[in-house]
């Protein structure tokens, strides 16, 4: 009895074992591979420069309610209480505009956020396909982004498969 009881053990460490040895496990870091894309740095100077042109449109408006500001001050004691009701919801007005173009351009489903989908996406989905082919080619059954935080205590590089999705994505890198 005490005999089965050992091979039986023996067996399942053995089958436990022969599986841990079949399954590979690789990195990427995506902020190195981003960095390395051409495309990838466009396409965040456009965003840098869109979103400074939507920023600037705010900025203008922050100022057009500023003045407005100024002028009623300046000119209080002159209004009549209609006409400085008038110009008072005049400037609540603009700002009600004002944080609804902030919320349009830099809300969560704002203008930069889709115009961040259009930019950035195709260019993650390339990353994801090529970082997917290379799995099943190499037979990895884990992926791990170091990049997306410290989720990793350690890594040996020589699993570091970022150069392989460069190279796969046709971006050759210089090692120094």
């Amino acid at each position: 009895m005490k005999y089965l009881i050992f091979v039986l053990s023996f067996f399942l460490f053995s089958l436990s074992s022969l599986s841990a040895q079949q399954q590979r496990y690789g990195f990427v870091d995506t902020s190195y591979i981003l960095d390395h894309v051409p495309d990838y740095k466009s396409a965040q100077d456009q965003l840098n420069e869109y979103s400074a042109k939507l920023q600037s449109e705010i900025e203008s408006v922050y100022l057009e309610i500023k003045n407005l500001h100024a002028k009623l001050r300046k000119d209080q004691v002159f209004l009549s209480p209609e006409l400085r009701s008038k110009k008072e919801k005049e400037i609540l007005a603009k700002e009600a505009l004002a944080q609804k173009l902030q919320s349009k351009y830099f809300g969560q489903e704002g203008d930069l956020y889709k115009k961040r989908q259009d930019l950035v996406r195709p260019i993650q989905d390339d990353i994801y396909d090529v970082i997917k082919e290379i799995a099943k080619a190499g037979n990895y059954g884990m992926i791990i982004d170091k990049a997306s935080g410290p989720t990793i205590i350690y890594s040996n590089n020589k699993f570091d498969l970022s150069d392989k999705v460069l190279y796969k994505l046709g971006i050759r890198v210089n090692k120094q």
